[in-house]
Parts: C-alpha cells; structure tokens; sequence
C-alpha cells in the first residue's frame, strides 16, 4: 500500500450531507458549517468561491473545489460582489436573509434547493461532516481551497452522482457516501498530480528511501520497528536513513511511527464495536495501558474520553 493510498483508504463518508443547488443570478451562500472538508462540483453556470483568508477563486463548469476546515469559512457566489442570501451553520440549517425566497425544488428532485428551478447554475456538494472520516494529515496537506480543473476524467462518475442525488430508494445515502468517497479520491488525485502541489510529504513518499520507509510503517504500525530495522529494510545506514527521513517528512522515523499509529488509533476508537485492547494490538502497544499513556501524552486526552467526545459530536 503506497502513502496516498493510505491516507484516502480513510477517507469514508458516513451519512454525508448531499445537496444539488439550482440558481439564477443574482446569489449568494455564505457557509459557516466548520465541516473538515467539503467537495463542491459546479456541474452548469459560472461560481466563484471567496473564502475568509484569501483571495477569491472562479469555478468553471466541470471543476471540482476541495474546501478545507474547520475554521476557513467563505462564500460561493456569482459574483464576489452579490449580497449573501443565505447563512449555512454547522447543523447545516439555512438562515435567509429578510426578503429572499430559497426553497426546496421538488419538481426538481430530492435534495435539490435553489432561488429557481430553471436556474443557469447548479452545483453539487457533498460535506463530509465529522472528524476522522478524512484522514488528519490528508487534510493538512490540502490548502483552505484547492480548485481542480475539469479534465473530462470524473465527467461520468458526476453524471452520475447527479442522477442519484434525485432518488430516494432504500440504501440512497450509502451510494451517495461511496459516489462522494470516489470523487473525492479523483479530486485528491487530480490535485497532487499537479507540479506545481508538490510539497515535502509529496517528496518524501517518492523518494528512493524514505518513501518504501514510509510504506512499511503505514501498512503494519504494530510490528515493532526500530531505526536499525527501516534503514536495513531500505539498505542504508542508519545515520543516513534517519537525516534523509528528517529532512524529507520533518521529524525523525520513530516520532513519524508514534504519530501514524495514535492517528489510526484514534480512527478506531470511533468503532463502538472495537475494544481497547483489539485496537492496542493493531497499532503496536503491548497493553491498553500502554496505548492509554501515549495516548493522553501525546493527544491531551484518554482514548475513552475521546472516544465519548467524538460519539456526541
């Protein structure tokens, strides 16, 4: 299993939020959801995305926007100068400003809102709505807005998408979750493939050495690795393994291996179904207690507080 395709592996919505929006200009959405990330295609029409800290971005008809938060709230509009009509909090309840009529098209389809439903512009999002069903350094590696340019790739998997978004059959939210996981994947993708979104990590994971490192870590945290272990699996010394890996990632290997199993950690303390000690042994503690310490040392929290902290979120 590669970097990237452990981190998407992660990246699993549960019951998402799944709206199309149906408009004519002029208008206006400011979104204060605070969502961990939210994926917005513009399937018709002309957008333009204007966030709090930085510049605002047009969206073209087949792009696809990755909206990162919390904290990194902004608009989507028509134009950057149209008077917002519409406040989204984190609930996702719309409050609409005095005078402004948005409403529910049926005639249109399920889940489909808007001013008109012969709108010009209609744009899908999906919001993925709780922490954990994207992974954390995934996340921290993607700007507050990162726009990916149509390119025909995701073309159908969007039509698709559309279409299901007007039924209402039995198990809809589970294929609308899969259809958002695998344009997200697509998105993400399309967006490091990019020279230009390099970054260290991007680097580091194809680099020679750190990169096959950082596979073996990922793909089995709870066998018990040393630094002598990765630098012979990866046929160098050991001062050279741990410079390179320093200098490409940004902190030695076995601080990477303590962060990388307390963050799968904490994606399996969201299963009710996983006990302490199943989860101890697969991220490569001896005993619940073990986990339990690095765990509070290192997250500011025990697992079973955090596990009741993200059940009533």
């Amino acid at each position: 299993m590669d970097s990237m395709t452990a981190l998407l592996d992660r990246s699993r919505a549960a019951g998402a939020f799944i709206l199309r929006s149906v408009l004519s200009p002029p208008w206006a959405m400011r979104i204060e959801d605070d969502a961990p990330l939210t994926l917005l295609v513009l399937t018709q029409g002309r957008a333009w995305i204007v966030p709090d800290d930085g510049d605002p971005v047009e969206v073209a008809p087949g792009d696809m926007a990755l909206l990162r938060g919390p904290g990194h709230r902004y608009t989507v509009a028509d134009d950057p100068a149209s008077p917002i009509d519409v406040v989204i909090d984190p609930a996702q309840n719309p409050t609409l400003r005095p005078g402004v009529d948005w409403h529910y098209l049926t005639e249109v389809g399920v889940r489909t809102w808007g001013n008109d439903p012969e709108g010009a512009t209609e744009m899908l999002t999906g919001t993925y709505q709780v922490r954990g069903e994207v992974s954390d350094t995934l996340l921290g590696m993607l700007p507050p807005v990162a726009l990916v340019r149509a390119d025909g790739g995701s073309a159908a998997l969007v039509r698709v998408l559309s279409d299901e978004i007007s039924r209402d059959l039995p198990g809809q939210e589970v294929v609308l979750d899969r259809l958002l996981d695998l344009l997200l994947i697509g998105a993400i993708r399309s967006w490091f493939a990019d020279p230009e979104h390099q970054n260290g990590w991007s680097r580091a994971q194809a680099d020679p050495v750190v990169g096959p490192a950082l596979r073996l870590l990922q793909a089995d945290p709870a066998r018990p690795w040393t630094l002598a272990a990765l630098a012979a699996a990866v046929n160098v010394s050991r001062a050279t393994f741990a410079r390179r890996f320093a200098e490409l990632v940004g902190q030695p290997p076995m601080a990477y291996l303590t962060e990388w199993r307390l963050k799968t950690a904490a994606d399996l303390l969201r299963d009710p179904g996983r006990t302490l000690a199943s989860i101890a042994d697969a991220v490569g503690y001896s005993t619940p207690f073990a986990l339990s310490a690095a765990f509070r040392r290192e997250r500011g929290e025990s697992p079973r507080d955090y596990r009741a902290r993200v059940a009533g979120a």
